[in-house]
C-alpha cells in the first residue's frame, strides 16, 4: 500500500509561489557590496549612474566607465577639456561633497538621481561618518573606497565590481600593480646617498608643503627620495612653513604644482642660494586635464610617478615618457594626446630669464 501524499491546497500553493518570486525579484534587484571601510552596503544589481562625491573619485569612476559618471565636481576648463573626448567633457558640474571647499548638498545629490554614490580618498572615521550621514539622509547607497596609491589597484577592482565592471576594472587595477611593481623593483637598487632631498612646495608663494607619509606626496614616497619636510605629524600632512626654514633644508630639488610659484621663483632673491635652483632643478608637475604629482590624489599619479622617476633618477629609468602617456592616457582616459598636447605636458617651461 502506497504512503498517502499530503497534498498543499491550491491557494496555499499560490500564497508561496507569490512569495518566492518576490523574495527571488529582490534577490535580483539589489546586492550588498563591503566597501574599504568595512561598511556593507545594499546597492542595486544594476548601476548606471554613480555620483562622485570628490575629485579623486570622478576620474575613477570616469577611468571604469566614463558613461556612468553623473557629472565632475567641477567644470572643465578649455585646457583640461582638450584632453579628454567631448561628451565626457562636457559633464556637467555636480560639485563636491568632500574636502575642502565642499559645494554640493543634499538637493543636489537628489536631483542627479545617481544609483551609487562613490567617494575615494581617506576611510577615516571623519568620511565614514559622512557617508552613512549623506546615504541616510538620501536614501542612496554611498561607498568609499581607499585612495592611497598602495590602494589604488585594490579600489580599482572593488569599484569595477560594484559599478558592474569587472573586467575592465581588473584591466586598470593590473595596469597600476604591474608599474608600480616595476618601479618599486628599480628604486629598490638605488642607495640611500644618490637619493636626492626633496621639496614639494603648494601654493603660490611656495610655502606650504607636504610631509612625507601624506597621501599629497605618495609619488616622492615611492620613488624614496628624501623629503626635507620630514614625516607627517598629527592629522594633518601639510603645513605652511617660512622661508628660513626653507633656507635651512636647502632641498637638492623643488617639484610645484604651482605656476605662478614656478614662474616667479626663478627671479625671487629669497630662493636664490637654494641648491635647487642653483643648479635649475624646479620641475613644475604638468597638470592636464589632471595633475600628475597631486591635485587630485587619485590614480591620475600613476603617470607622474613614471615622469618624476625619469627626472629623479635619470641613470636607471629610461623611459620613453612619449610611448608610457600616450598608453596611460587612453586607458584611464580614453582619448591618446595628439603629438603637439604631448609637447605641451613633457617639454618643461622655459626657465625666466635670469
Amino acid at each position: 500500500m502506497e504512503p498517502r501524499r499530503i497534498g498543499i491546497p491550491r491557494r496555499a500553493r499560490a500564497g508561496l509561489f507569490a512569495l518566492l518570486g518576490l523574495l527571488l525579484a529582490g534577490a535580483a534587484t539589489t546586492r550588498s557590496i563591503t566597501d574599504s571601510a568595512g561598511r556593507s552596503v545594499t546597492i542595486p544589481a544594476k548601476v548606471e549612474r554613480v555620483y562622485a562625491a570628490g575629485p579623486p573619485a570622478s576620474i575613477m569612476v570616469f577611468a571604469l566607465a566614463p558613461e556612468k559618471l553623473l557629472g565632475w565636481t567641477r567644470a572643465m576648463t578649455a585646457e583640461e577639456a582638450a584632453f579628454l573626448p567631448k561628451q565626457y567633457a562636457d559633464l556637467p558640474a555636480l560639485g563636491r561633497l568632500t574636502g575642502r571647499g565642499n559645494t554640493a548638498n543634499v538637493e543636489v545629490v537628489l536631483a542627479a538621481k545617481p544609483d551609487l554614490i562613490v567617494d575615494t580618498g581617506s576611510t577615516g572615521p571623519t568620511f565614514v561618518s559622512l557617508a552613512d550621514r549623506v546615504q541616510e539622509q538620501t536614501g542612496m547607497p554611498y561607498l568609499l573606497y581607499d585612495g592611497t596609491f598602495a590602494g589604488t589597484a585594490g579600489s580599482l577592482r572593488a569599484l569595477g565590481t560594484a559599478m558592474g565592471n569587472d573586467a575592465r576594472g581588473k584591466l586598470l587595477a593590473d595596469y597600476v600593480e604591474r608599474n608600480l611593481a616595476d618601479v618599486k623593483a628599480k628604486v629598490a637598487t638605488i642607495s640611500a646617498e644618490r637619493r636626492p632631498r626633496v621639496y614639494y612646495a603648494r601654493s603660490p608663494s611656495g610655502l606650504q608643503t607636504a610631509f612625507s607619509g601624506s597621501i599629497n606626496v605618495e609619488v616622492l614616497d615611492l620613488l624614496g627620495a628624501i623629503n626635507v619636510a620630514g614625516t607627517q605629524r598629527g592629522t594633518s600632512g601639510l603645513a605652511n612653513v617660512s622661508m628660513e626654514q626653507v633656507l635651512a633644508w636647502n632641498p637638492d630639488v623643488i617639484v610645484t604644482t604651482d605656476p605662478t610659484f614656478f614662474s616667479s621663483v626663478w627671479n625671487d632673491a629669497r630662493w636664490s642660494g637654494i641648491a635647487a635652483l642653483q643648479s635649475s632643478r624646479v620641475y613644475l608637475s604638468p597638470q592636464l586635464p589632471f595633475g600628475w604629482f597631486d591635485f587630485p590624489p587619485g590614480p591620475n599619479r600613476v603617470v607622474g610617478l613614471f615622469w618624476l622617476a625619469n627626472i629623479l633618477y635619470p641613470d636607471v629609468f629610461h623611459d620613453d615618457l612619449r610611448k608610457r602617456v600616450s598608453e596611460f592616457y587612453e586607458l584611464f582616459y580614453h582619448q591618446q594626446p595628439g603629438v603637439t598636447q604631448l609637447d605641451q605636458l613633457l617639454n618643461p617651461p622655459a626657465v625666466p630669464q635670469r
